[in-house]
């Protein structure tokens, strides 16, 4: 159950539970949740854990590395407990995720998005300090690093299917790419990553599943084609929440990048990565407006603390809202409609009434905030900072 602990869980505990982390308690005199001022991130703790440790068993039972995504997160303190629980490097969607998570000690950084060429500059200053690495999928790419005559590790992004970015893993230009960065006096191939992100719009865990299979005999493919051009792949890396909720094999992969795991959200549910009482955050509001008769309420939930993300369900919405603003099962209550500060709720609400929503898209709401306010129970345990900056 969201933020009142584990023992009160008023649902059968999701299969990928394990025994927390860290089951401590939170102080007797730690502020009540309550009391927080609206709108609140709250990340709900024996969860979060419970989270972490769930997907580092899972890529150590696929016999592979996790190198997780932190753009979900955006948090050192989430991090520091990823690595601790055996994680290898990390995975970044900025330059500026890059550098914050450098001058926190994290010295293995995978930059998974094309690069940017008006920021080589700042890129090689960062790789002079830290283990770096850029991702290209073009020959203007390689071509931009190489002049910058700086040493790079160099990824290859491939396009398993998704059709957003990336080489094709069936084209030629793969082994093409990959030769210029081998000639190149500085450059060094780091490994081929790809993400699966059409396992998001599958129908069910069987589609998930394979679309899971597809990536990765996409990668091996790309794997045994640079090998036989006399090429070496350096790390074979793919990785979406989904996929590796549902993936029955990693066979010829090295390392898994899922990010979104660590929090989950409601997209996640019914996608089937995981049950409601795995999801770590949630959006604490107040409803300021109840007018009579309105059939609806405003609360301080808008599209600065959900984001405008609809959702899967039709009609779409903003959020689930709970039964009880203490967590537990979801009502079929919902955020309707949002504009800047204010989101509209379904059915009634008095003035001042707490409620406690689940959001759509973890990773864009908590870009809205500026710290998670963590929870055990309905005690409030501790403020982490969320690194969200854009310098």
């Amino acid at each position: 159950m969201l933020g009142i602990g584990r023992s009160n869980l008023a649902e059968p505990r999701s299969p990928n539970y394990l025994e927390p982390v860290n089951a401590g308690n939170a102080a007797p005199d730690a502020p009540d949740l309550f009391g927080l001022p609206t709108p609140a991130l709250v990340l709900d703790l024996d969860v979060l854990e419970n989270n972490l440790r769930a997907m580092q068993a899972r890529t150590d039972a696929l016999g592979v590395r996790l190198r997780p995504h932190v753009k979900t997160h955006k948090c050192v303190e989430i991090a520091e407990l990823q690595r601790s629980l055996g994680a290898s490097g990390i995975t970044v969607s900025t330059l500026a995720e890059a550098r914050v998570f450098a001058e926190a000690g994290f010295d293995d950084i995978l930059w998974a998005f094309p690069l940017n060429l008006s920021r080589i500059g700042e890129a090689a200053a960062l790789s002079g300090r830290v283990g770096l690495g850029v991702t290209v999928d073009s020959l203007t790419a390689v071509e931009a690093l190489e002049a910058a005559d700086t040493p790079f590790s160099v990824w290859l992004e491939i396009d398993c299917g998704y059709g957003r970015s990336g080489i094709p893993y069936d084209s030629g230009r793969v082994a093409e790419i990959a030769r210029r960065i081998s000639r190149a006096g500085r450059l060094a191939l780091g490994g081929c990553l790809t993400h699966a992100g059409h396992t998001y719009g599958a129908d069910s865990p069987a589609a998930v599943a394979a679309l899971a299979e597809e990536e990765r005999r996409a990668m091996v493919e790309v794997g045994r084609a640079l090998r036989a051009a006399g090429l070496e792949p350096g790390a074979l890396s793919l990785g979406s929440t989904p996929g590796m909720s549902r993936v029955e094999t990693l066979e010829g992969i090295d390392e898994a990048r899922p990010g979104n795991y660590a929090l989950y959200d409601y997209t996640q549910t019914r996608l089937g990565s995981c049950a409601v009482s795995d999801c770590a955050v949630t959006v604490l509001a107040t409803v300021v407006s109840a007018r009579d008769g309105s059939g609806g309420a405003i609360a301080d939930c808008g599209a600065l603390a959900l984001s405008k993300d609809v959702g899967p369900d039709d009609p779409p919405h903003y959020g689930r809202l709970f039964r009880d603003a203490s967590g537990g099962a979801l009502s079929d209550h919902r955020v309707t409609s949002v504009s800047q500060e204010h989101g509209r709720l379904s059915g009634r609400f008095d003035v001042g009434e707490k409620v406690r929503v689940l959001p759509n898209h973890a990773c864009l709401t908590v870009a809205h905030f500026d710290r998670f306010e963590v929870v055990r129970g309905r005690r409030v345990v501790d403020r982490w900072k969320i690194l969200r900056t854009r310098d």
